[in-house]
């Protein structure tokens, strides 16, 4: 395995052409989508033909040290979802978007917590980051306390993607929040 990063009970790595199968199954439970497509699935074509493409292109376009990073246990190796480190499409590489998507029978658990705190010392101690940024709607309170443990701000309240209208709760918008190196260095 490709280890990007290890915290206490997880092993993240990068992701293979292989990994299609996993997304899909990810991106087909209707309560882990919830937030992001109202709970409808994502089509498999497009997992195969645009998404895992996409993040397989991320990795070549920032040396492989930022991206969507799969995650499993250390103990047993299950896949439990995946984490996100990176920058906007043209954004600059020292501001970076924390994120992750795990499966069900991973909530609850710290897995959340645990991987971002990891993805955020590595963020600012070896590569170079001087803010990282998260979103999530607003009614999304799970995502929410993660960000507040994690030390990040609440920045501002944003509006909700026109693709995103029709989810439950898109009438609150969404909200933002950072967390930059000198404030992560204080916690």
């Amino acid at each position: 395995m490709d280890t990007y990063l290890e915290t206490e009970r997880l092993v993240l790595r990068r992701f293979t052409a292989d990994d299609a199968d996993i997304l899909i199954e990810l991106d087909s439970d209707p309560a882990v989508m919830r937030y992001l497509s109202g709970g409808v699935p994502t089509e498999p074509e497009v997992v195969r033909e645009r998404y895992l493409p996409n993040i397989l292109a991320g990795y070549e376009k920032w040396g492989g040290d930022l991206g969507l990073f799969a995650a499993h246990e250390k103990d047993g190796g299950a896949f439990i979802g995946w984490f996100i480190l990176r920058p906007e499409p043209e954004g600059p590489l020292d501001e970076v978007e924390l994120g992750y998507r795990l499966r069900q029978a991973a909530w609850g658990r710290g897995y959340a917590t645990e991987g971002s705190r990891g993805l955020l010392g590595k963020a600012f101690t070896k590569l170079g980051v001087r803010m990282v940024w998260a979103e999530t709607m607003t009614v999304n309170a799970g995502s929410r306390n993660i960000m507040e443990k994690l030390g990040m701000t609440h920045t501002e309240t944003i509006p909700t993607p026109p693709d995103m209208e029709t989810i439950e709760g898109s009438e609150h918008g969404g909200v933002r929040y950072e967390i930059t190196k000198e404030q992560w260095e204080q916690r």
